[in-house]
């Protein structure tokens, strides 16, 4: 698959039927019900090892990372009238590691379901692509994903930049259909809004790297 300009520039791109239907189902067979908004530790389920190894991820990764694509977390989320929630704009801004090791640059370092979470250099954040693969169809009604173009390229912001950010920057509603991929860089400013409908959005939230943690430290995964 050739690279995307407008990945490049936006920050985001839509990748439509790279999963089917059949897959999809299969899928979120496997993956069952969600206690909560999300699931962690998926790498243990064998169904989810073998999507993050086939030829579809990797055609979509390849011509984005530095190198080989390396899953560094995974989350099943699924928003539902049992689960609903609002996210507000936000940049992803930390990696799950192994255990916490002081590296210059690293900092600061919090936990999340007994895992250390740290956040890096801005540059490590840039070298990461997130693949969110939609099991449903979602669009403002079930609470699709919102993003700012362009963001992803200034940096790590505090929260007076983001609201200039929202201010100057016209937000797009990412709608997708089911097997749709939307990859997209962690520092892109995203939210999304409380589903009005009695559907579910389901997605697999998967974030690669291509190079490399410094210092010792170790991805989660």
């Amino acid at each position: 698959m050739a690279s995307n300009p407008s990945f490049k520039c936006a920050g985001f791109t839509r990748l439509p039927a790279v999963f089917s239907a059949a897959e999809c189902d299969r899928m979120k067979q496997v993956l069952g019900t969600v206690a909560g908004a999300g699931r962690r530790g998926l790498m243990e389920v064998p169904a989810v090892r073998e999507l993050v190894g086939s030829e579809q991820v990797r055609d979509c990764l390849l011509p984005h990372l530095a190198g080989a694509p390396r899953l560094v977390r995974a989350i099943y989320f699924d928003k539902s009238p049992a689960a609903n929630w609002l996210v507000p704009w936000h940049q992803d801004l930390t990696f799950a590691v192994r255990e916490r090791k002081d590296v210059p640059g690293f900092g600061p370092w919090s936990m999340k379901d007994g895992v250390p979470h740290v956040q890096p250099p801005v540059a490590l954040l840039e070298a990461v692509v997130t693949m969110r693969i939609h099991l449903d169809a979602c669009d403002a009604e079930n609470g699709a994903l919102k993003v700012l173009p362009g963001t992803h390229g200034v940096g790590r912001l505090g929260a007076e930049q983001i609201q200039d950010c929202r201010n100057r920057v016209k937000e797009t509603l990412c709608e997708m259909d089911v097997g749709d991929v939307l990859l997209m860089r962690p520092l892109l400013l995203h939210a999304s809004g409380k589903s009005t409908s009695d559907r579910h959005r389901r997605i697999l939230h998967l974030e690669f790297c291509g190079v490399d943690l410094p210092g010792g430290l170790e991805w989660s995964e």
